[in-house]
């Protein structure tokens, strides 16, 4: 049976819904990684507290400032984890951090809308995934794995199968079109890095964490529990045979 074997691990958006869920359930692994980098915005405001609570209760566990949408704050974060893993790589950067505008119909949308997403939502991921790139290929190039895995070195990028061109989900509870078009070019910057990045033998994933009921959705059929837990048993299986893909939760290969 797989097991996620990650030694270091970055998880973007990590105050709330997914992202910190992801974290707590990280910490709770057996084989926990040694360390684990829990950015958001803002780590002293009033919506970190169950964030800082929780690196409070766990050793490796460390909070770090990132705005995505900002390159200084993604180059001062890059700079941070390089102290910390004082020469080691980074294995697992899972790009988490997202924002939608609730447009419900497509006359709502407005270019500030769009424009705003577009940067937080695939501006952001590509920015930091350039920032964590020689740590990534670190990690990669020390570890003794052959092919591709998310413990050896791999980039997560958390979609959704509402940028699916295909499937279209949920179009008919809400049309959102600044978050579908962005998370369809997220998936796009996801197949480019899985080309972009080969040689290096990072893998890279486009993932939809389901239908999950957190802040941004306000509803869902997942509980962030439920969701993250098939996600990381779904990243335990993945190989360099699943590079460059769009799947669910569970490992499932989406349409594009």
């Amino acid at each position: 049976m797989a097991v996620l074997n990650a030694r270091s691990v970055l998880v973007t958006g990590a105050n709330r819904g997914i992202g910190l869920e992801l974290v707590r359930q990280l910490v709770g692994k057996s084989n926990r990684p040694e360390w684990i980098f829990a950015t958001c915005r803002d780590p002293e405001g009033p919506r970190a507290q169950v964030l800082k609570d929780l690196a409070a209760k766990h050793q490796g566990v460390e909070i770090i400032p990132l705005d995505t949408s900002e390159p200084s704050s993604v180059k001062d974060a890059a700079t941070r984890v390089i102290e910390r893993l004082k020469g080691v790589g980074l294995t697992l950067l899972i790009n988490n951090a997202g924002i939608a505008r609730i447009n419900l119909v497509m006359e709502a949308e407005t270019p500030e809308d769009m424009s705003e997403v577009y940067k937080t939502n695939v501006i952001g991921p590509m920015m930091v995934s350039q920032a964590f790139l020689p740590l990534l290929r670190k990690a990669s190039l020390e570890s003794p794995q052959n092919g591709m895995s998310c413990s050896k070195a791999a980039i997560v990028n958390i979609s959704s199968d509402a940028g699916s061109i295909t499937n279209l989900f949920l179009w008919e509870n809400g049309q959102v079109v600044n978050y579908r078009c962005s998370k369809a070019a997220l998936n796009m910057l996801t197949r480019c890095q899985s080309l972009g990045y080969a040689n290096d033998k990072i893998l890279c994933i486009a993932l939809h964490p389901g239908f999950v009921h957190t802040d941004m959705t306000g509803g869902g059929l997942l509980t962030v529990n439920e969701s993250v837990q098939s996600i990381l048993k779904t990243l335990s299986h993945l190989s360099e045979k699943d590079t460059g893909t769009f799947v669910n939760w569970q490992g499932d290969v989406l349409p594009w």
